[in-house]
């Protein structure tokens, strides 16, 4: 049983890798083509969210002590990646930009459509681990801050100016940051449940 949600856990998270990485790519397509820091943005935490699903996987069918030091990887990668976000929007700031409003909503839009079966295809694992319980997170960051560049594109739109881009920029770099943090307390509360199960 246990091996065949092992199977199961893996083959997941093979497919929601490959969906990141490609999402991954398309943001930074979009994002040097629409001059959007929103979609660079989105583009870099996918790309961390790729990274960590790799980690995942390797760690997937090790200790619980690889899977809590997988997951602390996992947590500093996405607080790393949100302060090069964050340096991004910066650099926008400072040089200016000229985003569009319609590639951003059209990116988007697509990019949550995916992430809503990323989303999809992890709540169908029972009893996930640690670093499955963070793909989630990570998924659903994903999933608000799209709906967070479709709102931006449409004011970049109608009031044509860059402002809006840039502070859901910053809001992907929170949100990042803010699920590195959750993942890091979760596997901090693992280890606690752990040495406590050696304890006794």
């Amino acid at each position: 049983m246990a091996a065949e949600q092992d199977s199961k856990e893996r083959r997941t998270l093979w497919i929601v890798l490959a969906l990141n990485i490609g999402l991954a790519v398309a943001f930074f397509a979009t994002g040097a083509f629409g001059d959007s820091s929103a979609l660079i943005a989105n583009g870099l935490d996918n790309l961390s969210d790729s990274f960590v699903y790799a980690i995942s996987l390797f760690a997937l069918s090790r200790s619980g002590k690889w899977k809590r030091g997988a997951a602390n990887v996992s947590g500093w990668l996405l607080i790393l990646f949100a302060a090069g976000i964050l340096y991004d929007a910066w650099r926008r700031y400072v040089g200016g930009s000229d985003p569009l409003g319609t590639i951003m909503i059209t990116m988007a839009l697509i990019a949550a459509a995916i992430n809503a079966v990323c989303v999809w295809l992890l709540a169908r694992l029972r009893e996930p681990d640690v670093n499955i319980r963070a793909a989630n997170t990570f998924s659903w960051n994903d999933f608000a801050a799209n709906l967070g560049i479709v709102v931006a594109g449409g004011l970049v739109a109608w009031l044509g100016t860059n402002w809006p881009d840039l502070v859901v920029g910053v809001v992907v770099a929170g949100i990042a940051a803010w699920g590195g943090i959750d993942i890091l307390r979760d596997a901090h509360g693992e280890h606690h449940k752990a040495v406590h199960a050696d304890d006794r």
